[in-house]
């Protein structure tokens, strides 16, 4: 049974005291809720604040990024050995503002997947079309090319999670509807059982990332391959992220 992630992206947002703030808050706001799997991933500079707000408590701490070496002359780059060192259980990788204006490709993808899970902490992928490719009906081929460009090789491991996020919905008040969600979990679905087997395929998680609120997490959630969320503006505020979180009542 795929156990449902509800994971928050911080972007750059929060001060390590703001940060460590909102984890306590939150630790509280969802401590009843069960059967689902919570993340926070705050700034690199608020790691350490959130990790210590949360010790104890049922909420991962994950960062935004990493790089694939372990160590080297890499200025201003964390790899994920040091991530691991601070507690973190999960990393994002490839989310699409880190393509679009820090020049991340499938290849560099592939990378940071293989350093994620070398380290046995668990990745969230992202993929996802522009507005331009979904109008021009090439939603389903830059889902295809992404998946087999950065995860084909990692499909097997059990700390992968895909998430899917349409670049048009990311900010912009926008969302998928829950059938179009639908369509493209399922086709993720279906390509990752060709690819890695029917077994790996019923049991990877797929979240959905592209403004999701909690007046919208429940219609998405009804949808058979959506397995969480990947949750922007909408996790700052512990309350709004905890009603997220809660999306079953």
């Amino acid at each position: 049974m795929r156990v449902p992630m509800i994971a928050g992206n911080w972007k750059m947002h929060k001060t390590a005291r703001e940060a460590g703030q909102a984890v306590r808050a939150l630790r509280d706001l969802v401590a009843d809720a069960t059967g689902v799997e919570v993340v926070v991933c705050p700034p690199f500079t608020a790691l350490t604040a959130c990790l210590e707000a949360a010790r104890g408590s049922r909420i991962g701490v994950g960062a935004q990024d990493c790089y694939w070496e372990k160590e080297g002359a890499f200025t201003g780059e964390v790899s994920v050995p040091m991530l691991a060192d601070l507690g973190c259980s999960h990393v994002i990788v490839g989310h699409s503002e880190r393509r679009q204006y820090f020049g991340e490709t499938d290849a560099t993808v592939d990378r940071k997947i293989d350093a994620v899970l070398a380290s046995g902490l668990t990745c969230i992928g992202c993929l996802g079309e522009t507005l331009q490719e979904r109008e021009q009906g090439e939603t389903l081929a830059v889902l295809d090319r992404q998946l087999r460009g950065g995860f084909a090789r990692h499909l097997g491991s059990p700390r992968l999670v895909i998430a899917y996020e349409p670049v048009w919905a990311i900010g912009t008040g926008r969302t998928a509807t829950p059938a179009q969600a639908q369509e493209a979990h399922a086709f993720l679905r279906q390509l990752v059982g060709r690819m890695a087997g029917p077994d790996v395929a019923a049991g990877i998680r797929i979240l959905y990332g592209g403004s999701v609120k909690p007046d919208n997490i429940g219609a998405l959630m009804a949808q058979p391959d959506v397995d969480g969320g990947l949750v922007g503006g909408a996790s700052l505020d512990p309350f709004s992220f905890a009603r997220i979180v809660k999306y079953r009542g």
